[in-house]
């Protein structure tokens, strides 16, 4: 036996559910996708580079800053003080991680050189590898670094 109904067909907007829920998932994707991605570190102004770093599994990210007080240091999105840091990465030396961890030391412009090169000997010192992070400009050639002399 056939089962029939007599009632006329009204899917109203049974068929527009699956197309609002499609561009719902799209605006969220639009919206949260820049919060989703893995973004180290602070916000500097990173003096050019022409050069480009490979991409490494493990990545620990030291961030200097101008401050008031000297220089602002993070570790990721932490700031430290430097005697924090140096006790932090004894730490991460302790748990094995300068056997695989690469340092990505980011220096803001203004920072004085003189931090930026403390930091960086006691990174090395730890028994970490150390690459300093520029911005992806066009900088100076070589030969602009080097005058000839006259």
């Amino acid at each position: 036996m056939k089962l029939e109904t007599n009632l006329p067909e009204r899917p109203g907007l049974l068929h527009a559910v699956p197309v609002l829920d499609v561009f719902a998932l799209l605006w969220l994707l639009f919206l949260l996708g820049p919060s989703l991605l893995r973004q180290s570190g602070v916000m500097v102004e990173l003096p050019p580079s022409r050069f480009q770093l490979e991409r490494y599994q493990e990545t620990l990210v030291i961030t200097l800053g101008p401050g008031e007080n000297g220089a602002r240091i993070h570790l990721g999105r932490d700031a430290l003080a430097f005697s924090a840091l140096t006790a932090r990465m004894e730490q991460l030396r302790d748990e094995g991680a300068a056997a695989k961890a690469m340092v990505l030391l980011q220096t803001d412009a203004g920072t004085p050189v003189g931090i930026e090169r403390q930091v960086s000997e006691m990174v090395l010192s730890k028994g970490f590898r150390l690459a300093m992070v520029g911005a992806n400009v066009a900088g100076p050639q070589v030969s602009d670094l080097n005058p000839s002399p006259e």
